[in-house]
């Protein structure tokens, strides 16, 4: 349920409610709104809490959060959320750029790319130090070397790391370099990892699953939420489907509809959404248009020479011309662009 405190609420009232919520044996996350300060009160209810809840100093109302998800949900916070990470702003009417190679395979390819998706207008950069990959013989990435070549990378240009964690164990190593933590679409639903970035307090991207429904997406948001950590951005990469002509299925809908039921920003994948380097321009700005939040596309200096999915990368050329274009349809929907 969510305690809705009064607008005129003092510091000390939000404090003593969060006091009497965590004594009935209920967790508690405090949400400052742009109006006012809610508390959700996550747990199992007895008949007698809310009538508890409610004769608090400064408590405006307590009401039922219906939603499964409970501190995803827009009944807890109906103003948008935006996610800050070094450089890169996510969410609240600003379009977040998260651009560079699938793997990190050198120091010289990493930091070449940083620059040039920095001066194309890329606000972060992205790139694979460990690569969860189907065969087992496929290149698994240079792991916490890969992890150096980034910090270096970042050195360079300043540019925020985003980057995947694969494990529980690793958690501790990735956020020690990372600025935001990925969770691949594997590890969508891999409870024990979701639990473990949300004991950081490192902004995370949750991908969805090729097989995930919204409710379950949004339910794996609620892990990393219910540990405490608020900067969570959500991420559609595309799902499976019969069609075979793309890599995925991107279903843009996606977008809207989550900013219907969730006050998470909504990052938007096209690279892997389509697989094919001729349909990423204009479902890229297809996902502006949609009203994404952020987008998460693979550049590489030689696409033709990529360790991994060079099939779906830009080169620098085109992706300096994408973000003109963006820019453009960002304008003409609202949304400004570092």
């Amino acid at each position: 349920m969510i305690v809705v405190m009064e607008r005129n609420a003092t510091k000390e009232q939000v404090e003593h409610m969060v006091q009497r919520v965590e004594s009935l044996g209920l967790k508690s996350h405090v949400i400052v709104g742009a109006e006012r300060t809610v508390i959700a009160a996550i747990g199992t209810k007895r008949p007698e809490t809310r009538q508890s809840l409610e004769s608090g100093p400064g408590v405006a109302e307590v009401v039922p959060i219906l939603a499964p998800y409970k501190v995803a949900s827009r009944e807890v916070k109906p103003e948008p959320t935006q996610v800050r990470a070094g450089s890169l702003t996510v969410g609240a009417g600003v379009l977040g750029v998260i651009a560079g190679p699938c793997s990190v395979e050198n120091e010289s390819q990493i930091v070449e790319a940083a620059r040039a998706v920095k001066a194309a207008g890329a606000t972060a950069l992205r790139g694979g130090a460990f690569k969860p990959r189907t065969s087992p013989y496929s290149f698994q990435g240079l792991k916490e070397d890969g992890l150096k070549m980034l910090a270096t990378a970042r050195q360079e240009t300043g540019l925020a790391i985003v980057t995947e964690v694969m494990s529980t164990e690793d958690v501790e190593l990735v956020a020690k370099y990372a600025d935001v933590l990925q969770i691949g679409a594997r590890n969508m639903q891999n409870y024990r990892l979701l639990e473990a970035v949300g004991h950081t307090r490192t902004a995370v991207l949750l991908k969805r699953g090729p097989a995930a429904t919204m409710e379950e997406l949004l339910l794996a948001a609620e892990y990393i939420l219910n540990e405490g950590n608020s900067q969570v951005m959500l991420c559609e990469r595309g799902i499976r489907t019969f069609e075979a002509h793309t890599r995925f299925t991107l279903p843009l809908a996606s977008v809207p509809y989550l900013h219907h039921k969730t006050h998470l920003p909504v990052v938007v994948d096209p690279s892997h959404g389509t697989g094919h380097t001729y349909l990423i321009p204009d479902m890229t700005l297809a996902s502006v248009a949609a009203g994404a939040d952020g987008l998460i596309l693979e550049v590489h200096p030689d696409p033709e020479k990529a360790m991994s999915d060079g099939y779906q990368s830009l080169n620098f050329p085109q992706f300096t011309d994408l973000m003109e274009r963006c820019r453009r349809v960002a304008a003409a929907v609202g949304k400004s662009m570092a």
